[in-house]
């Protein structure tokens, strides 16, 4: 892939890293409408059931209007990071690469969050670090309904239906359950550890085009 423009989301899906590590440079939407139920504020891990949904709580305007992303801010009157930090612990703490990253990922749950786009961005910038993703970025200056580069803000859909021809690996969870695929980035990280920048190079994400 050439330029792939995203939106930033919490704690990115597989996919949506894979599309990033396969691209010549990403550009982050930053310009365009809060929007429900999507990866904006939301995340899949593994669970002993299945998968376990991380929902980070907003504040919503008042008035009911749209909001922007950029404007969107964080509910920290719930304890979320916090209890965020915790399903993670006790969802991979025995899988073979958590303790390799823990001390990168522990501030993002104990520094207050502002707006969401900013933490999700931060997140990013950690998770390139964790990967070893060295692709260009850059954000949006308006909002285009038809961009010019190839356009995959369609993988924060938290709802979508497209299965992606993902390949399997190991799961600390695996006896548990079947096969989990498009878990959040930190799924692969956990299970894979270094192996998973060439994992997500790897994959077939022809789906996309």
């Amino acid at each position: 892939m050439k330029t792939v423009l995203v939106h930033p989301t919490y704690f990115p899906s597989i996919v949506q890293m894979a599309a990033l590590a396969q691209a010549e440079a990403v550009v982050f939407e930053v310009c365009g409408n809060y929007q429900k139920q999507t990866y904006r504020n939301r995340c899949y891990i593994a669970h002993t059931n299945g998968k376990l949904l991380l929902n980070v709580p907003v504040k919503h305007s008042k008035d009911k209007t749209r909001q922007k992303m950029s404007e969107v801010v964080a509910e920290n009157a719930f304890p979320w990071q916090k209890e965020h930090w915790r399903s993670i612990q006790n969802a991979y703490r025995t899988s073979p690469f958590f303790e390799f990253y823990e001390d990168d990922l522990a501030p993002l749950f104990q520094t207050p969050v502002t707006t969401i786009l900013n933490f999700n961005l931060a997140i990013y910038d950690v998770l390139a670090e964790m990967v070893g993703l060295q692709v260009p970025a850059s954000k949006t200056t308006t909002y285009e309904v038809s961009p010019n580069v190839t356009d995959l803000r369609n993988l924060a859909i938290a709802k979508s239906k497209i299965v992606y021809p993902l390949d399997t690996y190991t799961q600390v969870l695996g006896a548990h359950h079947e096969w989990l695929p498009n878990l959040s980035i930190l799924d692969l990280l956990f299970n894979e550890g270094p192996n998973a920048l060439l994992y997500l190079e790897s994959q077939d994400l022809s789906l996309l085009a």
